[in-house]
Protein backbone atom coordinates (compact mmCIF):
# COMPACT_ATOMS: atom_id res chain seq x y z
CA UNK A 1 0.00 0.00 0.00
CA UNK A 2 2.86 2.36 0.82
CA UNK A 3 4.46 1.66 -2.57
CA UNK A 4 1.16 2.37 -4.32
CA UNK A 5 0.76 5.68 -2.47
CA UNK A 6 4.33 6.64 -3.36
CA UNK A 7 4.46 5.48 -6.99
CA UNK A 8 1.03 6.77 -8.11
CA UNK A 9 1.76 10.50 -7.62
CA UNK A 10 5.28 10.01 -8.95
CA UNK A 11 4.02 8.35 -12.14
CA UNK A 12 1.29 10.97 -12.55
CA UNK A 13 3.66 13.92 -12.20
CA UNK A 14 6.25 12.27 -14.47
CA UNK A 15 3.65 11.59 -17.15
CA UNK A 16 2.32 15.13 -16.93
CA UNK A 17 5.83 16.57 -17.24
CA UNK A 18 6.59 14.36 -20.26
CA UNK A 19 3.38 15.41 -21.99
CA UNK A 20 3.99 19.06 -21.15
CA UNK A 21 7.49 18.79 -22.62
CA UNK A 22 6.07 17.08 -25.72
CA UNK A 23 3.60 19.94 -26.25
CA UNK A 24 6.39 22.51 -25.87
CA UNK A 25 8.60 20.63 -28.35
CA UNK A 26 5.75 20.42 -30.84
CA UNK A 27 5.26 24.19 -30.74
CA UNK A 28 8.85 25.40 -30.55
CA UNK A 29 11.35 22.82 -31.77
CA UNK A 30 11.67 19.35 -33.28
CA UNK A 31 8.79 16.94 -33.68
CA UNK A 32 11.10 13.96 -33.19
CA UNK A 33 11.75 14.92 -29.56
CA UNK A 34 8.02 15.40 -29.01
CA UNK A 35 7.28 11.93 -30.41
CA UNK A 36 9.98 10.51 -28.13
CA UNK A 37 8.44 12.16 -25.08
CA UNK A 38 4.98 10.90 -26.02
CA UNK A 39 6.39 7.39 -26.43
CA UNK A 40 8.09 7.74 -23.04
CA UNK A 41 4.77 8.75 -21.46
CA UNK A 42 2.95 5.79 -23.02
CA UNK A 43 5.69 3.43 -21.81
CA UNK A 44 5.57 4.94 -18.32
CA UNK A 45 1.81 4.52 -17.97
CA UNK A 46 1.91 1.03 -19.49
CA UNK A 47 4.53 -0.09 -16.98
CA UNK A 48 2.59 1.56 -14.14
CA UNK A 49 -0.67 -0.19 -15.10
CA UNK A 50 1.15 -3.52 -15.47
CA UNK A 51 2.74 -3.09 -12.03
CA UNK A 52 -0.63 -2.17 -10.50
CA UNK A 53 -2.38 -5.21 -11.96
CA UNK A 54 0.38 -7.62 -10.94
CA UNK A 55 0.55 -6.16 -7.45
CA UNK A 56 -3.24 -6.30 -7.02
CA UNK A 57 -3.34 -9.89 -8.26
CA UNK A 58 -0.53 -10.89 -5.87
CA UNK A 59 -2.24 -9.34 -2.88
CA UNK A 60 -5.59 -10.94 -3.77
CA UNK A 61 -3.89 -14.34 -4.04
CA UNK A 62 -2.13 -13.78 -0.71
CA UNK A 63 -5.41 -12.78 0.96
CA UNK A 64 -7.23 -15.84 -0.44
CA UNK A 65 -4.44 -18.12 0.81
CA UNK A 66 -4.68 -16.49 4.24
CA UNK A 67 -8.46 -17.02 4.29
CA UNK A 68 -8.04 -20.66 3.27
CA UNK A 69 -5.48 -21.42 6.00
CA UNK A 70 -7.13 -19.46 8.83
CA UNK A 71 -10.61 -20.93 8.98
CA UNK A 72 -10.83 -21.80 12.67
CA UNK A 73 -12.75 -19.28 14.71
CA UNK A 74 -13.71 -19.69 18.37
CA UNK A 75 -16.49 -17.65 19.86
CA UNK A 76 -15.85 -17.00 23.53
CA UNK A 77 -18.99 -16.60 25.56
CA UNK A 78 -18.78 -14.96 28.97
CA UNK A 79 -19.66 -17.20 31.88
CA UNK A 80 -23.11 -16.53 33.16
CA UNK A 81 -23.48 -15.82 36.86
CA UNK A 82 -26.62 -17.99 37.07
CA UNK A 83 -25.16 -21.19 35.55
CA UNK A 84 -22.47 -23.04 37.51
CA UNK A 85 -19.44 -24.23 35.56
CA UNK A 86 -20.36 -27.94 35.89
CA UNK A 87 -23.76 -27.24 34.26
CA UNK A 88 -22.06 -25.42 31.38
CA UNK A 89 -20.23 -28.60 30.49
CA UNK A 90 -23.55 -30.48 30.59
CA UNK A 91 -25.06 -27.93 28.19
CA UNK A 92 -22.41 -28.80 25.62
CA UNK A 93 -20.33 -25.68 25.93
CA UNK A 94 -16.78 -26.70 24.95
CA UNK A 95 -13.82 -25.94 27.12
CA UNK A 96 -11.73 -23.11 25.78
CA UNK A 97 -8.40 -24.21 24.27
CA UNK A 98 -6.22 -21.59 22.67
CA UNK A 99 -4.08 -22.64 19.73
CA UNK A 100 -1.79 -20.31 17.86
CA UNK A 101 -3.73 -20.94 14.63
CA UNK A 102 -7.12 -20.08 16.11
CA UNK A 103 -8.73 -16.67 15.82
CA UNK A 104 -10.59 -15.51 18.90
CA UNK A 105 -13.67 -13.40 18.24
Amino acid sequence: MVCFLFITPLATVSGWLCLRGAVDHLHFSSRLEAVGLIALTVALFTIYLFWTLVSFRYHCRLYNEWRRTNQRVILLMPKSANIPSNQQSLLGLPSVKRNSKETIV
